[in-house]
């Protein structure tokens, strides 16, 4: 294995294990509630005038998958829909009570992530830090050049066509 497949693979078990051990608390502490569902919730609480369109873009997923996600978390009593007064054709949502307290328990989820994991990060100096940043934003650009080749939107569920 070269040093780039090398890389490639520490990145690959660092992103899974992190998930997996993120997944496995966040099931335990929001018991009946899906990745999907409790992320959209973190984003509508943390971001004002949420629509259908803003969350299809930041998720990569259809409007169509969003506007179903959003129905599901309307029908929990998580969200509500709501209108601005001069312009009725955009729906926004917000969340009620319910919707609140899960975004609380995510948010202290997340703070105890980073506390675990505080130790290594601990240990980064500003340089390898400014290395690893720096990595990660010549790749992300490399990959959209890649993606803009194909002349696929991502956010328009193109893994729907595959």
């Amino acid at each position: 294995m070269d040093k780039e497949e090398q890389v490639l693979s520490e990145l690959w078990d660092l992103f899974n294990k992190k998930m997996w051990l993120d997944s496995f608390k966040m099931k335990t502490r929001l018991k009946g509630y899906n990745p999907s569902e409790v992320h959209c919730i973190e984003y509508i609480g943390g971001n004002k005038d949420s629509n259908v369109t803003k969350l299809a873009e930041t998720f990569y997923m259809t409007r169509s998958a969003i506007s179903k996600l959003t129905r599901k978390l309307i029908e929990k009593g998580l969200i509500e829909s709501y209108q601005k007064p001069d312009n009725r054709k955009e729906v926004y949502f917000r969340l009620t009570k319910q919707g609140d307290q899960i975004y609380k328990v995510h948010e202290e989820l997340h703070k105890e992530y980073k506390e675990r994991d505080k130790a290594v990060f601990d240990k980064i100096t500003e340089e390898q830090y400014d290395n690893m940043l720096n990595f990660a934003e010549k790749f992300n650009q490399h990959l959209d050049a890649e993606i803009k080749k194909l002349g696929v939107d991502i956010t328009s569920g193109w893994c729907d066509k595959l």
